[in-house]
């Protein structure tokens, strides 16, 4: 099972894994750890990551960047509209009334969704992920900003679902950022201490974030978020490419704007010279060759200047601050630490108004750029049952407070009610009771649009469905369960229908409830008076009270009785009048209902797999485009490395008329490469190379057994040696050979006599032979030569000698111990090794040879 974290930023991307028991940061095929979020669309196949930042100044039109903003977005919106007048692509609209990205692929005009970008992009990230890890990767972890909306978190979760990546959790930013810190952490207060309150801010390319953060050990709570969705790393770039646009149409007459090649050169020179003024504080230069109509430009900025002219962008840093410390409730003093993250964050004037307004100095002990994939790798191994994490529970907040609102029947007044507060824990649960005859609609809204930095307050409407009458008429009791869940996402999860049946007294009450048989019909909403938060941990289900009473329990549990306590029992006897009357006796059971779900931008099911579909069409066409410059490549590779080797060291190798003629056809292909070749079919190149082959082999072939037939002779002849100095030993009657009969030794010297017979013809043969001829032995043929006479002689001259078994030690009769005539005791002698060697007999584990005479 794999381990991922998925960093999806507006400008870069960073993949992390867990490995070797930790979690680590990969590198891309340009062993570079960031990836750029760009996709670009060519006549043949699609470019990510940097290959295609490489094109985004020279196939502008269809290179599709900064798109992160416009999930989940409708074309009419009007940030969509803003953005669309400055994007080198063009936006259009999609027939579902989304966001569409209009570009030439494969020669045709096509439209994708930013869902399906984001995929393209995702399939990059994970082909990385795959390659560090050596195996499939299915489960992951993907970073959202906190800001992101419902309908902005499902369109990335589509994405993800198009590339065939099982999302375990939508982590916000900032929570990942607090798990990476955390976890690591061996100082934290114990669990009943006060806690270590840590603020985090983020400035990336696009966003400001923020987040107040209680650390205790092994736990983590979420007090709440803030942040500027539109102030970041891009903001400080746009006030610098104004202002050089002013000074160029000043200075030169050139209108930048008019230009969208020059206006992207431009962008990415400023955002070169914000980086350079970071950490310099004189006068840095901006120059730019062939700028626009052959003019090169130049301009000067400090930092001093940079600061003056982004002071109203400066100012705006405050505010999200303000605002986090009001919703916590916290002052500056209360604050342990300020950590601060992300690529804008490196501006001195950043820091220092964050420093400022928390009196103290920020701190950078994380990685700026690779905090947030890590968190998410970190989230992901706590989730995956493949590794052994340390125990740290993860309390989440909701970012806006969610609203819903019901359809009521005539005599009723409307129905509203907010389930979910600003900075609630997440992910929750709570269960509503609603009494109702027939099905109804719930309506689930964002309460204060204002907060929201999304146009549409709706997240959808739910309807119930299947729901009648009880056998007595009255309204049905129904129980809906709605939850905020691990991806930060609002549903209504289920919903049941208590349905209540008489039974007799004679019956076993056990596990049942008494329930009044004339409840009142009144619609009541059950508050969170007392509510249990959801843990995964413990595995228990949430539950809401009200009243002292317990509801039934939720759809999810197993059992479909409802069980009362004994003093609730007792409540109810005291408020029966007459005390004597007895109610009946009330079985509950739960019967589950339907929900239909109409969601806001929700990608339906048909479309989805449309996409799928797809995506994997581009996925083979990139692989057979790969494929087919390899193929042209390898082509172009043989014809450089043979042109120099011919005129170096294979040129002894080949006749002058053949150098010759290869050399014209090496000038041939190349020639075809850029011309008629440039575009051809993968059989095409494979088909030229192998033309290329048939001439370059037998000279590669000749220049390799040159230099390996020398050492394979001398191999050889070092065996034969070998076993003509075992035939002179066993000639001169050497005790290790003396065990071989004569005429297996005869067979070894037979042998050894026609292998050295056939070398020396060999190497004599070969002498006469020119280097650019083909060699009379080859290099295998002389290995096998070697292979036969080590299997005909070494099997012969490695005979063991046969062993000398010692004579068997005669035992005395009837356990007598034998006494020897120098006094000794046998049994003694056994026991006393030393002794009996002194003398002069022989250790029981003891091999000796006995000289016998028998004469």
């Amino acid at each position: 099972m794999s381990v991922v974290g998925f960093d999806l930023g507006y400008q870069n991307c960073h993949v992390a894994i867990a490995r070797s028991g930790g979690i680590e940061t990969v590198a891309n095929e340009f062993s570079d750890r960031c990836t750029p979020a760009v996709v670009s669309f060519g006549l043949k196949n699609r470019t990510i990551g940097i290959a295609a930042k490489n094109q985004l100044i020279t196939n502008a039109n269809n290179t599709v960047s900064s798109f992160k903003k416009f999930h989940g977005r409708a074309f009419s919106d009007a940030f969509v509209q803003k953005e669309k007048n400055n994007m080198p692509y063009k936006l259009v609209q999609m027939n579902n009334g989304g966001v569409g990205v209009k570009v030439n692929y494969l020669e045709e005009e096509n439209v994708f969704s930013i869902a399906q970008i984001t995929a393209m992009l995702l399939t990059k990230l994970k082909e990385t992920a795959e390659y560090n890890l050596k195996k499939p990767v299915t489960d992951c972890v993907l970073s959202v900003p906190s800001f992101f909306t419902d309908a902005e978190r499902r369109s990335v979760l589509d994405a993800a679902q198009i590339v065939g990546l099982n999302c375990l959790k939508l982590m916000n930013d900032m929570t990942a950022v607090a798990l990476n810190y955390g976890i690591y952490k061996q100082d934290l207060p114990a669990p009943e201490e006060k806690p270590k309150i840590v603020v985090f801010a983020d400035m990336g390319h696009s966003s400001f974030q923020l987040s107040a953060c209680a650390f205790n050990k092994g736990k983590l709570k979420v007090l709440g978020t803030a942040f500027d969705p539109y102030l970041g790393g891009k903001s400080f770039d746009e006030k610098l490419v104004e202002h050089f646009c002013t000074e160029f149409k000043t200075k030169y007459k050139l209108d930048v704007k008019s230009k969208i090649r020059a206006l992207l050169r431009l962008y990415q020179e400023c955002e070169k010279l914000k980086k350079l003024m970071s950490s310099n504080s004189t006068d840095l230069p901006l120059n730019i060759e062939c700028f626009m109509n052959d003019l090169d430009v130049s301009g000067r900025m400090n930092r001093a200047e940079f600061e003056a002219l982004c002071s109203d962008l400066l100012q705006r840093i405050e505010a999200p601050l303000r605002s986090l410390m009001e919703q916590t409730q916290l002052r500056a003093e209360d604050v342990s630490a300020v950590e601060v993250i992300g690529g804008a964050t490196r501006i001195p004037a950043v820091k220092e108004r964050i420093a400022k307004f928390f009196g103290k100095d920020v701190s950078t002990t994380l990685n700026a750029d690779e905090a947030v994939a890590r968190g998410c790798a970190l989230q992901c191994a706590i989730l995956s049952p493949a590794f052994k994490v340390r125990e740290f529970s993860v309390t989440d907040v909701v970012p806006f407070p969610i609203s819903l609102k019901w359809s009521t029947e005539a005599d009723e007044a409307e129905g509203v009610h907010e389930v979910f507060s600003k900075n609630h824990a997440a992910p929750f649960s709570k269960v509503l009771t609603f009494y109702r005859k027939n099905a109804f609609q719930i309506e689930a809204f964002y309460s204060d649009p204002s907060v929201v930095p999304y146009p549409e307050s709706k997240i959808g409407h739910f309807v119930v469905q299947n729901i009648c009458a009880a056998k007595d008429g009255e309204k049905s009791k129904v129980k809906v369960k709605v939850r905020v869940n691990t991806h930060g996402i609002f549903s209504v999860s289920t919903a049941s229908m208590v349905e209540r049946m008489e039974v007799d007294e004679s019956e076993d009450q056990t596990g049942e409830t008494e329930v009044d048989k004339n409840q009142s019909t009144t619609e009541t909403l059950e508050t969170d008076q007392s509510i249990q938060q959801e843990s995964s941990e413990a595995g228990s289900q949430p539950q809401v009270q009200t009243d002292g009473q317990s509801c039934p329990p939720s759809p999810e549990t197993s059992s479909g009785d409802n069980k009362m306590t004994e003093s609730d029992k007792g409540n109810e006897k005291k408020i029966d009048q007459p005390p004597e009357a007895k109610k009946p006796k009330m079985k509950v059971k739960n019967i589950d209902l339907p929900i239909e779900a109409n969601l806001v931008w929700q990608l339906g099911k048909d479309l989805l797999n449309m996409y799928i579909e797809n995506e994997g069409k581009m996925i083979l066409q990139d692989k057979l485009e790969k494929e087919r410059n390899d193929a042209k490549n390898a082509v172009e590779e043989y014809v450089y490395e043979f042109r120099d080797k011919l005129c170096g060291p294979y040129e002894k190798f080949v006749s002058d008329k053949d150098q010759s003629r290869f050399l014209d056809l090496l000038t041939q292909t190349e020639n075809w490469l850029y011309e008629d070749g440039e575009d051809q079919p993968k059989q095409v190149y494979i088909e030229k190379l192998e033309e290329l082959k048939k001439l370059g082999t037998p000279i590669q072939n000749r220049a390799r057994e040159a230099e390996e037939r020398p050492r394979s002779f001398e191999e050889l002849g070092q065996r034969l040696q070998h076993y003509a100095k075992i035939i002179e030993e066993y000639r001169k009657k050497s005790e290790a050979y003396e065990h071989i009969s004569s005429t297996d030794m005869e067979k070894v010297e037979k042998c050894v006599r026609e292998t050295m017979e056939w070398m020396n013809n060999m190497m004599n043969a070969q002498a006469k032979q020119r280097l650019n001829q083909d060699p009379v032995v080859q290099v295998h043929d002389i290995k096998a030569k070697r292979t036969s006479l080590d299997s005909s002689c070494h099997g012969i001259v490695s005979q063991p000698k046969p062993k000398v078994e010692p004579p068997k030690e005669e035992k005395p009769l009837n356990g007598v111990n034998e006494n020897h005539e120098d006094g000794t005791n046998s049994e003694k002698t056994k026991n006393n090794p030393t002794q009996a060697q002194q003398n002069g007999e022989c250790h029981p584990n003891e091999k000796r040879t006995i000289d016998m005479d028998l004469d």
